[in-house]
């Protein structure tokens, strides 16, 4: 029997070591739900002003991004021929061939009816799948097979916001948690991941469309929820409340971006309330304000009031762009603003921009469909390149030629995107 060598085992494990693995995209934001890209080895320019596309592949339209993972692509849309649909789509990711759809009937009663919005959620094998109107399941990731289902009105006595159902599920332990905006007490509802059983409800308030994150906080495992009237930290294991800060009512709840961690700091933005900053306590499982700042109207914003793009936070400061598409930085510790620059997005109301970290670089992309590179610092925007991912469709908002308003997936050093007519997939590696 032919050996090995102490050399060549020695070699080949630092070879091992020195290969980086390829990063799925398994979740809304990417793996840790923090919009942080950790591939290395991608381009720092791009080759021409138009990105061409590895495969591209027909959908229906949606709000939802894409999500990636175990070599495979996860999107929902949405049909209204030969009756009303949601859909969920599972595609291999180097070629774009269809592997499954699982579809259900689903008759849509809000505005914006383009499809689903919440990104699908896989983990250990199962694909959650959360609908406009309140439809939940789990499906078997690598064959579509429905796993079990609820649906929030039925269930839960669920009221369904005016822009749908959009917060995108979090796994949390042997928890699957939901913000649906249910009755009596069940604003925010963890289910047993494997078996779909309630494990635990939490709150009485209307839903906002913001996804929860989950944190680590002196020694706790706690989910933050920021829901139509609040800032909530519930126990993950049981939805005790551990703090809240209320946010007040307003005309109709639009508050659509993710909180986000920095620190021992929370950072909640919306357009109606403006920017909030708590910070997490070193003893106890509990949070004080640093600053609450937001502006009497939609025009006159302070600090930052964003609509659909979640700010990303580096080094102390938020960047993140406003109503009408300008860019803003904003420093952490009092909210005061620095810069703007009003060349990344369409500068229309709900100009829009994803923003995702990787290395040194931010990966922007905006509501015109495209994608680019930046350095975003307190001194100031310093753009290195850009070029077009996909164009704009009309199906997401009427709005002249369109909009592009889905986050886009980073995975296998490559990018994943759609809009109302197309799902596709481009190279970004070296």
């Amino acid at each position: 029997m032919k050996t090995t060598s102490p050399l060549t085992a020695v070699l080949l494990v630092l070879v091992l070591q020195t290969v980086a693995p390829a990063d799925d995209w398994p979740q809304w934001r990417g793996p840790n739900r923090d919009g942080v890209w950790r591939e290395t080895g991608i381009v720092d320019k791009f080759d021409a002003p138009e990105i061409k596309p590895r495969w591209r592949v027909p959908i229906a339209g949606g709000y939802c991004g894409p999500t990636v993972a175990d070599g495979r692509v996860y999107v929902a849309d949405r049909v209204t021929e030969p009756r009303q649909m949601e859909r969920v789509h599972c595609f291999e990711w180097k070629s774009g061939k269809k592997l499954w759809t699982h579809e259900y009937d689903c008759e849509y009663k809000i505005s914006y009816t383009a499809g689903p919005r919440a990104s699908i959620t896989v983990d250990d094998g199962r694909a959650y799948m959360l609908g406009s109107m309140g439809h939940f399941c789990c499906l078997d990731a690598a064959s579509g097979k429905l796993l079990w289902k609820k649906d929030p009105v039925d269930d839960f006595h669920a009221k369904v916001p005016i822009w749908g159902v959009a917060a995108a599920p979090l796994v949390e332990g042997e928890s699957v948690i939901l913000q649906i905006g249910g009755a009596d007490g069940a604003c925010v509802v963890a289910l047993d991941r494997k078996t779909g059983k309630r494990r635990w409800a939490a709150l009485d308030d209307p839903a906002s469309y913001c996804a929860p994150i989950a944190v680590e906080h002196v020694g706790r495992r706690v989910v933050v929820v920021r829901t139509g009237t609040r800032a909530v930290g519930l126990n993950a294991g049981n939805g005790e409340v551990y703090w809240q800060h209320e946010l007040g009512y307003a005309k109709w709840v639009i508050a659509i971006a993710t909180p986000v961690v920095y620190e021992d700091r929370l950072f909640f933005c919306s357009v109606d309330k403006g920017s909030l900053v708590l910070r997490m306590l070193r003893d106890e499982p509990r949070v004080e304000k640093l600053w609450w700042r937001y502006g009497p109207n939609e025009k006159q914003t302070d600090s930052l009031q964003s609509l659909i793009g979640t700010p990303c936070l580096i080094d102390g400061h938020a960047y993140g762009a406003s109503l009408y598409g300008m860019l803003r930085c904003i420093e952490l510790e009092k909210g005061d603003r620095l810069w703007a620059n009003d060349t990344v997005t369409s500068q229309a109301r709900w100009g829009t921009v994803h923003i995702v970290r990787n290395g040194r670089h931010a990966w922007m992309f905006n509501d015109r469909g495209e994608l680019i590179i930046a350095q975003l610092t307190p001194q100031g925007y310093r753009e290195i390149d850009r070029a077009t991912l996909i164009e704009p469709t009309t199906g997401q908002l009427r709005r002249r030629d369109g909009v592009t308003w889905s986050h886009p997936a980073f995975a296998y050093k490559h990018v994943f995107i759609r809009n109302d007519e197309a799902l596709v997939c481009a190279s970004l590696g070296m």
